[in-house]
């Protein structure tokens, strides 16, 4: 069995890369489970802390030195809609060409609302019974994604997405990408 050596910060190391990550000795200490006075200790050198101390504050600091993963970094684009007025048949080809199962409906660039296959088989059976009028998208869109910003944090996208197909990220009221849970999958290799 090898054992590899581990570096062991000095207290001088710990301390400038706590600040140089901008954080205070009561945020670290938190974060640590330990006390502010612990942290003054170990960087002033007046303490020989314990490994397992020293892998929490090793992880608090590597933690924060992570770039945070935002609803920007994930989504992607372009996104695909179509308008109320669209004739479902839009919808369908769109979902056809791309190998989607829902897509957004958005009027004037605002969401207003979402079309999945579920509705669209739905629209074809009543089609069935209306053979003269033509099947819109604003009479089987069902209520909208949420929209998140593109700056909120991924995991506050992934509790969302628990509960939903899709998150549209839009800023000013513009819609900038999507997320969907697919996209999520890349996350974990990312991990």
């Amino acid at each position: 069995m090898v054992i590899q050596a581990m570096h062991i910060p000095t207290p001088e190391e710990i301390k400038a890369r706590r600040e140089s990550l901008g954080m205070k000795q009561t945020e670290l200490a938190g974060k640590a489970g330990i006390s502010q006075s612990m942290v003054a200790r170990i960087e002033t050198g007046s303490v020989d802390p314990r490994v397992s101390t020293l892998r929490k504050i090793i992880g608090v600091l590597n933690a924060a030195a992570r770039p945070r993963t935002t609803a920007a970094r994930v989504m992607h684009t372009p996104v695909y809609s179509v308008e109320p007025g669209d004739p479902i048949s839009s919808a369908v080809e769109i979902m056809e060409k791309t190998d989607i199962s829902q897509i957004p409906v958005l009027e004037n660039g605002i969401p207003v609302g979402c079309i999945s296959e579920s509705a669209i088989v739905n629209a074809i059976e009543d089609q069935g019974s209306h053979r003269g009028q033509r099947a819109l998208v604003r009479n089987f869109m069902e209520s909208g994604f949420p929209t998140v910003p593109p700056d909120m944090d991924i995991e506050t996208v992934i509790r969302v997405l628990q509960q939903n197909h899709a998150v549209l990220v839009v800023e000013s009221g513009k819609v900038l990408g999507v997320i969907t849970k697919h996209d999520l999958i890349s996350l974990v290799r990312e991990r």
